[in-house]
Formats: C-alpha cells, structure tokens, sequence
C-alpha cells in the first residue's frame, strides 16, 4: 500500500506538479535502467536532424531554433492520443487557472477529433451555453481563422481574452444543413459548480455542472439546505452529472464518498502493462486537500441511505463516470439515462524545466468491480433516451482514442440506432428573450418536461422499484470483438 503521503502527491494530479514531476523522473530511470540493453535509437535521432537541417537550410524564411523544438515537442506529445498535449507558458498557466473555479473565456470544455477542436460539454451560466453552444458541435472557425490542425491549447488561447471583447466562432452541428455562426462576448467564467432543489417535499435534486476544489464542500452545503427545506429530513436524492465534463480527481472521490459508506473502494487505476497504481477509498486522507479540514464534516448521514439515482448522458465524462460507476458498483444508487463519454484515462501534468509543461496518459481509470471506464463509458441501469439531443458524442469518435483493455465494443456515435435520431429543422432565430427564457428553464429542473429527471424522481418514490433496478447494467450483455477486430486493433 503506498504511504499516505505518496498517495497523495498521486491524487492531485493538477495541484502538486513538482511532486508528480519528482516521482515519474525516478519511474523513467528506474524502466531506463531495465531496458539498457535496448539499442538507443539512433536512425530516429538521425532522421530528426536531418528533417531539422533541411528545414534550417531550405525552408523559405528563417525559424528560430526554439520554435522549430517546441513544433516538435506538440507533435509528439499530441499524436500519442487525444488527451495528451505539450503547452506552453501560458498553455500551463491557463490550465492551472481553470481548476480554481475562476477564468477568463467562452466556458466550454473542448476536445480535438478529426483535426479540428469539438464541443464536450458548455459549461452552465457562461457565455458558450447562452449563445447555444451544444455538446458535439465542431468549432470549424474563431474569428473566421480555420481550426483544422489547431490544439487544444492553441484553441484556448484563442478563444481566452480580455472580459468584454467580442468573439465569432463557426459551428458545425450534426444534421445541421448549414454552418452556425455564434458572436460571444468574453466573460470572466465564474463556475458554481454545484446547484440544488427540492423537487416535492421528501425529494432533493443536487446538480454537478464540473469537478473543482470547492464542489464537496459545496455539495454538502447544498444537502443541508435541502434537509433544512424539507425540516429536517429527506426521502430520496436525485444527483445530475449530465452534461458535466469531469474536473478534480480528488472531488470525484469526495462526492462519491458522501453517499458510500466510509473507507469503501471508489476508484483505481493501472498503468503500463496493467501494473497497479492507486487505489483511493471513501475515506478524508484521499480527497481532502492539504493541510484542510474535511470538507464533508457535518454531512447529513442519511445521504448513505435513503434512495438514490444519478443522472448521467453521452457528455457525462471523466468525474463524472468515476463516480456514477463507484455508486452503480456498491449498488447504491439506480442510473439513469444514456451511457457516459467513456473517458477513462488518468493525464499527469508534468511541469518542465523551461517553465512549460506536457499533460501525458499515465493509466487508466477502473471502478471497485474492476471494469474499464475507457471508450466505453457507464452503461445506465436505467435507460432514457433524450429526444432533444440530435447527436452524442463519445470518447471512441475520437481519432487515436485508446481502447478499452478489457475487450467489448468501443462506444461511439455509430453504435447508436439511426431511427433514433432526431433531424433538425431550420426554424425561426429565438428574440433575446426567448433565448433567456430558455436558460432559466434549463436551471430549474422540471420533471414535467424532462423524461429522464421524471424517471429518476419516479424511482426514488418507489423504494421497491428502485431496489430491483440497482446493478440491471451488470445484466446487459457485453458485446465482446471478435479475433479480426483484434487483429486490426494491433495493426
């Protein structure tokens, strides 16, 4: 078992960088010392500086050394997989920005598939959501400057500026028979990450939009008030991850322990070759940050008891899937909804020594019952379709996606049924005011109008339903690949 110190420096994958840095140094020596009888690559190396004098002799103007290296660096760090990346200063700069719950921007979590940057999910109450942003929509322009090759970091940074200044992106949306063109205004993204209601009497609702340091303290205020509403008690809990795109590791683990009971398994990962990495539990020593109290103290207990559903969608990703599959596993709570994104690698941020840094897969996620989150996602044990959303979008559409190491079908668009889907009509551009309608509607949740937040109220009002429906997902078979499929995957 690793030391409670070292696990931590493990945890906080985008708080403790030196530490991180620190400890895959002494790995890389220690496999650099197994693998010594491996001839160095020396044909690679040539080859690299031959691409770098031909440049250097030919190409039609002069670049400057520091450039040509940090082009290279993007290359090979980006093509190892969709979220890996090398950035710069300010690349690294930003990263460290977003996970404090304040920044400059659009407000959306972006991915790269196909050589341009995608839409995962707008984030709630920013200016990409109330322009209608959607999950899945292509950014094929910012500010009429093609995104075609563009990176992650690269598209941030575009899109990042100065509070008040104006932005165009070009969208393009699945069965949309034209481009969208949205104008933005620039704000700072002040995300409250956690929302809550009572639904009925007895009946909480507690909405996660992203995973940041505050958001177990804030979940366990939101659940006081909510006892405090209903005087002194609740009947059922109803937690939304749909649409949130994941965020702090160390506050998956604290939300999903608010509901377990102490010290059960929520979540491990394995790296190269499947050898054991972490393995955290519902316990303070792995969630709480440094040197700070524990921020569920005073958490109402019967949050480990009552009936519970959780939410999730196609943009239910990363945090999100670590906890609906922790609470699926230890049958805690029903899901419902549509199977998650599927992203189920762990990134490291390294820090490096010329004050940039590159952000590497260093494993994969795996729930208390061993399965692989990975181009897979979590299967509901309840499902309800959402007849508005005309597209999903999963980890498997991404170009250079890791498969699943347990086998099965990768989950993407393709896999779902074509009559299902919704075609979109070109319909009369909504007033300022409808627009704004739309978003209230949107932070208030109503059953009456949304099938899935229906079905999941409906279960938890039904204590015997809801016990039959815990862990259906187990029951579904899994569709296995046959040896072709195999074969091709190794290719």
């Amino acid at each position: 078992m690793m030391k409670p110190t070292l696990k931590k420096v493990a945890i906080y994958t985008l708080g403790a960088f030196s530490g991180i840095a620190l400890s895959l140094s002494v790995q890389s020596f220690a496999a650099g010392k197994e693998k010594k009888d491996e001839p160095f690559p020396v044909q690679s190396i040539r080859a690299i500086a031959e691409v770098y004098g031909q440049i250097k002799a030919n190409y039609y103007q002069d670049k400057a050394d520091s450039e040509l290296f940090e082009g290279a660096m993007k290359g090979m760090v980006g093509g190892l997989d969709p979220h890996s990346e090398y950035m710069d200063k300010k690349g690294y700069a930003d990263l460290k920005e977003s996970t404090k719950g304040e920044f400059g921007g659009l407000g959306m979590e972006i991915g790269q598939e196909d050589g341009f940057v995608k839409v995962v999910a707008p984030i709630e109450d920013t200016p990409a959501e109330r322009a209608g942003v959607k999950s899945g929509d292509f950014i094929v322009k910012i500010n009429n400057e093609s995104t075609r090759g563009m990176t992650v970091s690269q598209a941030v940074k575009k899109m990042r500026g100065k509070p008040g200044t104006k932005i165009t992106l070009t969208l393009s949306r699945k069965n949309a028979d034209k481009p969208i063109v949205v104008n933005l205004t620039r704000a700072i993204i002040k995300v409250k990450s956690v929302r809550h209601h009572l639904l009925e009497p007895g009946y909480g609702y507690i909405r996660i939009t992203q995973f940041q340091e505050q958001t177990v303290e804030a979940l366990n205020k939101a659940a006081q008030d909510l006892i405090k509403q209903n005087k002194g008690s609740l009947k059922g809990i109803i937690l939304d991850l749909r649409d949130d795109p994941g965020g702090l590791l160390n506050s998956a683990v604290g939300i999903s322990a608010a509901f377990l009971k102490d010290n059960a398994p929520v979540v491990s990962t394995k790296g190269r070759d499947g050898k054991a990495g972490m393995s955290l539990k519902a316990t303070p020593e792995d969630y709480t940050i440094f040197g700070e109290s524990d921020p569920l103290t005073g958490l109402p207990q019967e949050l480990k008891t009552i009936p519970m559903t959780v939410l999730i969608n196609a943009g239910s990703a990363s945090a999100s899937e670590i906890v609906s599959g922790a609470l699926q596993d230890h049958k805690r709570a029903v899901i419902v909804g549509t199977q998650s994104f599927g992203k189920g690698s762990v990134q490291t941020v390294i820090p490096l020594s010329n004050g940039t840094a590159m952000k590497i897969t260093t494993a994969l996620y795996y729930t208390p019952n061993d399965r692989s989150i990975q181009a897979q996602g979590i299967v509901p044990d309840v499902e309800v379709k959402d007849k508005e959303r005309t597209y999903e979008s999963r980890e498997a559409d991404l170009v250079g996606h890791i498969g699943n190491p347990l086998g099965g079908e990768d989950v993407n668009s393709s896999n779902e049924d074509a009559a299902d889907r919704v075609t979109v009509e070109a319909k009369k551009p909504k007033t300022d005011k409808e627009k704004e309608e739309d978003i209230i509607a949107r932070r208030t949740p109503n059953p009456a109008k949304d099938d899935q937040l229906r079905k999941a109220l409906e279960l938890v009002k039904d204590p015997a339903q809801w016990q039959k429906s815990l862990g259906l997902a187990a029951k579904k078979p899994v569709v296995k690949k046959d040896k072709k499929d195999d074969k091709d995957d190794d290719k």
